[in-house]
């Protein structure tokens, strides 16, 4: 009897081995839900296995993202430490990362280690270093510390986001390659901000540009307010929606040209014809939940598909908590309530850059004045789709 049971299970296993290694429908299938970087390995096992992973590739992919906050347990900033964890389960090949982190634990604080008591910043060029090893050769990483975190925890869009103004917290926005959409970083200083890199980076000359996230660091240095017009004056005449903030520091990319402790501007353009946008600006008058949620609303006059759309919200210090009355997250649960299936990313910083503005198919809805792009005491609301 026990011959004839392990006769069964062999035949069994001998019939798995040809579906797997001659059926490509069953094949294909399975790997549509194994992680993109274990789908690699596998890519290599067979011919069959890796046109069947090409073909996974291939297949229409949406940004993702991982999501840190609390004091982390290990030498690195607690977004790092889950990082290194959880980029392995993505379901994506990552081309652009857009990466924030709270500047004290990032920046500030040198602590003791192992045994011989060295103090180690987290902003160790090493902690830059392995959080580039963590992605594809090839993968653009944009990243900045600022005082305060907005972020949607790790897994659903429908989770509700958070503002964190204190404490160890973080995120990184994952973007694949996607039909239609083109993302391309750009880095300037005082030395590198000239018109053909502008053009070079399609920021100006560029009729597919449609969203521009930009965040200038150090901008309070002699010099930082004339060069912040040096790159919002030609984008103002642009007809592309324009949001971001007033940072701590750029830690990604690495300056080459400008010593530490220069000012300079890093941020993400989005050209292409799938790319949509629209922003509202909360102003210093909107100090209840009732106004901010009534404003929020205002962009769905935009009727942006909620479908692989991400928001982003760039906040005042001066805002948050204690702007309205000790209530905490005011902004971002109305967000939430307005956009239910729709992740929120972004910061607190030292200004703000924005204003109200539609950008969809071949028209824009927006104030073209320089002036109306630069605020305090405000929060810039934006949805980005990305087809």
């Amino acid at each position: 009897m026990g011959e004839n049971q392990d006769c069964a299970v062999s035949l069994l296993e001998s019939k798995a081995s040809y579906v797997l290694s001659n059926v490509a429908e069953v094949v294909e299938r399975i790997l549509t839900f194994v992680p993109t970087k274990s789908l690699l390995q596998i890519a290599s096992v067979c011919r069959l296995w890796r046109n069947c992973a090409c073909r996974v590739l291939r297949t229409p992919q949406q940004p993702t993202w991982v999501s840190a906050c609390g004091p982390s347990n290990t030498e690195v900033h607690a977004l790092c430490s889950i990082l290194a964890e959880e980029v392995e389960k993505v379901f994506l090949l990552p081309k652009t990362v857009l990466a924030m982190v709270d500047c004290e634990a990032f920046n500030g604080q040198a602590y003791c280690y192992r045994q011989n008591k060295v103090k180690r910043s987290r902003h160790s060029l090493d902690t830059v270093e392995e959080l580039k090893l963590l992605f594809p050769k090839g993968c653009d990483i944009l990243g900045i510390t600022t005082p305060g975190i907005v972020l949607t925890p790790s897994g659903s869009c429908s989770s509700p986001p958070k503002e964190y103004q204190e404490g160890e917290s973080g995120f990184a926005v994952m973007f694949p390659n996607m039909e239609g959409v083109h993302i391309k970083p750009f880095h300037f200083c005082k030395k590198s901000i000239f018109p053909t890199a502008l053009k070079e980076a399609g920021l100006i000359d560029n009729p597919d540009l449609r969203v521009v996230l930009i965040f200038v660091y150090e901008a309070y240095k002699p010099g930082g307010a004339r060069f912040l017009n040096q790159i919002l004056e030609p984008l103002a005449k642009s007809k592309a929606l324009i949001a971001g903030g007033l940072v701590e520091s750029a830690f990604s990319p690495p300056r080459h040209c400008c010593s530490q402790g220069a000012y300079g501007v890093v941020g993400l353009a989005l050209s292409g014809p799938k790319v949509q946008g629209a922003s509202v600006l909360l102003d210093q008058d909107i100090g209840t939940p009732k106004a901010a949620e009534d404003t929020i609303r205002r962009l769905k006059a935009a009727k942006i598909p909620e479908r692989n759309t991400l928001g982003f919200m760039f906040a005042c210090v001066g805002r948050g908590q204690n702007f309205y009355n000790n209530q905490a997250n005011v902004e971002a649960d109305a967000f939430h309530k307005v956009f239910p299936n729709t992740p929120l990313f972004g910061l607190f910083g030292n200004g703000e850059i924005g204003c109200d503005r539609i950008v969809k198919d071949d028209y824009t809805l927006c104030d073209t004045e320089m002036d109306s792009l630069q605020h305090e005491y405000t929060t810039v609301m934006t949805l980005v789709h990305l087809g």
